[in-house]
């Protein structure tokens, strides 16, 4: 009887580990996952604020020539 509840302690203990290892790597993919998402939208709004200043230094570009036009 020691013997056995001796072997099942053990077998918990093993069995404890593995699913504390599964769950902290679960955490771990959605963690990446997340950081991953983030860099994602990141990039994207990056890019969007450059198209922005684009578009703003084009209109800009515009008005000076025409107020330039203008004072001739």
């Amino acid at each position: 009887m020691l013997g056995m509840l001796k072997i099942f302690g053990r077998l918990g203990g093993v069995l404890a580990l593995i699913f504390l290892i599964v769950a902290l790597l679960r955490q771990l993919i959605t963690l990446v996952g997340f950081l991953l998402a983030a860099v994602k939208i990141a990039i994207v709004l990056v890019f969007v604020c450059v198209l922005v200043l684009i578009v703003v230094a084009i209109l800009r570009d515009r008005s000076n020539k025409r107020r330039e036009a203008s004072e001739l």
